[in-house]
């Protein structure tokens, strides 16, 4: 049992009730120090710990006695027969796997170790015959268990039933976090996995979903494993080093962010409201970039998120001191950085993740649930087939490229004009992509204050095709000089020529990124 904690009372308690106790390994050595009354499990299988404890309670005198059915007469007869002695409670908790893989300092070697084998069939075994078997995996329910025996000096069946689903369910999240290591050691070439399970241990519960009638709770669940030379990396859970804690909707716009600042080597900062981001820049600095970020669209930055993919400092932190954010994400923050944001939510993160493959997106639906890849780019490249009379100029492919990696980021049907590797204008979420197109213009003029164009020679992505030709045409009136998209509509041939008609330059792709 590698987690110990609330074991010396809990023993206490049981010898006050009358049990005999039988323990293995490193927990005898407890209850030895303790000095608590047990015997050790080779007491009961009468052969010894062998393998290096690799093999300890695989034997009939263990599991006859948890999984007989004390009311079938063959049971009782094998038991008789071979001196199996019933056990009627089991306390056992498995290997620190996801702990130590969470970590990314252990070994393949090392995390092979960490598989436990005995004290999941133990779990299970007990879990099955619930009917008679009382199985304790976690800790924080010892007390109760002590209390349930002072007041009826028995477990109750519905009090078996509940600690058998959540063993079950412990048991079912350890060997998936183990399934998806296992996967990422290869090179995940079967789609799809003939099974596919999700789990994760709970992080903490939150005060609502989406909506505040909705319950809710975050899960930690070890993702994105690589293997780094000897050890073996995780991408996990950010953590929390300033400020109350976060809701649902926080933690997702804080994914998105993350997720978006990823793309880019560069210093780039992100500001996600509601799942989109309404302004994105890449610059030599922090603080630059979120400059101009926060100039492509003020207005809806309020209350959003702040996602950084360098150290948050100083400098960035003296400009976001006055505005009010949500949350700050970054993959470190600098001391004095941290006093400036004193009233501000700060979460720091375990490495950045990898735009371009490494996880599994999930949607849960009535009676199941989809699967699928990352969006990623071919060899970790964006295609860029020039498809116009006219190349782009340098600066515009640029910005064409930056503003790709920032629409797959965009719910669709999505739009995003950049110009100098900022966002200039978003749409996102419409049924329509002309609509979306008029919406990321409209909003640009209602933003400005200035008499020129704000979106004059700028670069303009978009998450799918161009069905019709008259998205070009609005697009060029708004001042865009260049376009980057999927291609593969019918009506290519029109779309191109109406971009020739405006001079405009145009790349393929050949990928679409929609997001819903």
């Amino acid at each position: 049992m590698a987690d110990k904690s609330g074991l010396t009372p809990l023993a206490k308690g049981l010898l006050a009730h009358g049990f005999n106790l039988y323990a293995t390994g490193g927990s005898s050595t407890h209850l030895t120090q303790a000095k608590i009354k047990h015997q050790d499990i080779s007491a009961l299988t009468n052969m010894p710990e062998m393998m290096e404890g690799r093999v300890k309670t695989l034997h009939p005198a263990i599991h006859g006695g948890i999984l007989a059915d004390r009311t079938n007469p063959n049971h009782k007869k094998d038991m008789a027969t071979h001196a199996i002695q019933p056990i009627d409670l089991v306390v056992c908790n498995l290997y620190p796997f996801f702990e130590r893989l969470e970590k990314g300092e252990a070994s393949t070697a090392d995390l092979i170790e960490s598989i436990d084998i005995g004290g999941v069939t133990l779990i299970r075994a007990s879990a099955k015959n619930h009917a008679h078997v009382a199985i304790l995996t976690d800790p924080a329910d010892y007390p109760a268990i002590i209390k349930e025996f002072a007041e009826s000096a028995s477990i109750t069946l519905a009090t078996r039933i509940r600690l058998a689903t959540k063993a079950i369910a412990y048991t079912a999240a350890y060997d998936s976090v183990i399934s998806h290591w296992l996967a990422g050691l290869g090179d995940r070439q079967d789609f799809p996995p003939r099974h596919f399970t999700l789990g994760g241990e709970v992080a903490q519960p939150l005060r609502y979903g989406e909506n505040p009638q909705q319950m809710a709770a975050l899960y930690r669940v070890p993702s994105a494993s690589v293997g780094v030379g000897e050890k073996t990396k995780s991408t996990t859970l950010p953590r929390l080093i300033q400020g109350k804690p976060l809701g649902y909707n926080n933690l997702v716009d804080c994914d998105a962010a993350l997720n978006l600042v990823a793309e880019f080597t560069t210093p780039s900062l992100a500001i996600i409201k509601h799942g989109n981001p309404c302004g994105v820049a890449v610059a030599d600095t922090i603080k630059t970039a979120w400059d101009k970020a926060y100039a492509a669209d003020p207005v809806s930055a309020f209350g959003g998120i702040v996602a950084l993919n360098r150290k948050l400092d100083t400098a960035t932190a003296h400009a976001l001191a006055d505005k009010f954010i949500e949350a700050i994400i970054a993959p470190d923050a600098d001391g004095e950085a941290i006093k400036i944001l004193t009233n501000k939510r700060i979460l720091v993160t375990h490495g950045m993740p990898n735009p371009d493959g490494g996880h599994w997106h999930t949607r849960l639906i009535t009676g199941g649930f989809l699967l699928q890849s990352e969006v990623t780019q071919i060899n970790g490249e964006v295609r860029f087939d020039i498809v116009t009379k006219r190349q782009p100029s340098p600066q515009e492919k640029e910005d064409m490229l930056f503003a790709w990696r920032v629409v797959k980021h965009i719910t669709s049907n999505a739009i995003a004009f950049a110009k100098n590797h900022t966002t200039k204008a978003i749409g996102a979420g419409q049924m329509s992509r002309i609509d979306a197109m008029r919406i990321a213009i409209a909003k640009a003029h209602a933003l400005t204050e200035s008499p020129a164009n704000p979106l004059a020679n700028t670069s303009l992505a978009s998450d799918g095709f161009f069905p019709f030709a008259d998205s070009i045409t609005v697009a060029a009136e708004a001042g865009a000089t260049a376009i980057i998209q999927p291609g593969g509509s019918k009506r290519d041939d029109e779309v191109i020529a109406e971009a020739d008609k405006h001079n405009l330059a145009m790349a393929f792709t050949g990928q679409r990124v929609f997001r819903h």
